[in-house]
């Protein structure tokens, strides 16, 4: 394999839902034998790029759906009533609260489920966008230091 096709098989990893910088890293660095810097950044740009890219589409998307009059008052009764309530939450810790959840490198966590949370509770695509940015650089932190360190460095935080 050539290098160009290594970093294109890692971004394309890193754009799978569910999986992105938590399996591209591995795998990059596991399986392709790469460096961990290159893997490292291929992934994380990959990802930091994917955030916006599915928060702006969701926007189009969800807005397509809202013409259907059944699906419109379900998102008028739960969503707009929940992003109300929350506002002054949103506003004091959102950036830093969808930050933490992209950065958990955990299944569920992540740059897809953190842009529809982001749009669901009205955090806007800026802020989003910085959120997005801090919390990959966390998870891939993270996911790099283990597969770099081996499983073994989870033996500092779980007592078996």
């Amino acid at each position: 394999m050539t290098l160009l096709s290594d970093i294109l098989i890692i971004a394309a990893i890193t754009f799978i839902p569910f999986l992105e910088l938590r399996a591209s890293i591995p795998y990059g660095i596991l399986v392709l034998k790469m460096h961990w810097l290159p893997v490292f950044a291929i992934a994380s740009i990959a990802n930091i790029i994917l955030g916006p890219i599915v928060y702006f589409f969701l926007d189009k998307l969800i807005h397509i759906f809202l013409r259907i009059k059944f699906i419109d008052k379900i998102y008028q009764k739960y969503v707009e009533k929940t992003q109300k309530n929350i506002h002054k939450y949103v506003e004091k810790y959102g950036e830093l609260a969808v930050a933490v959840f992209i950065g958990i490198p955990l299944p569920g966590s992540g740059s897809y489920s953190g842009a529809l949370a982001s749009y669901l509770i009205g955090l806007g695509y800026k802020k989003f966008i910085i959120a997005n940015i801090i919390g990959v650089l966390i998870a891939g932190i993270i996911v790099t230091a283990v597969v770099v360190t081996g499983i073994n460095a989870f033996d500092i935080f779980v007592k078996i």
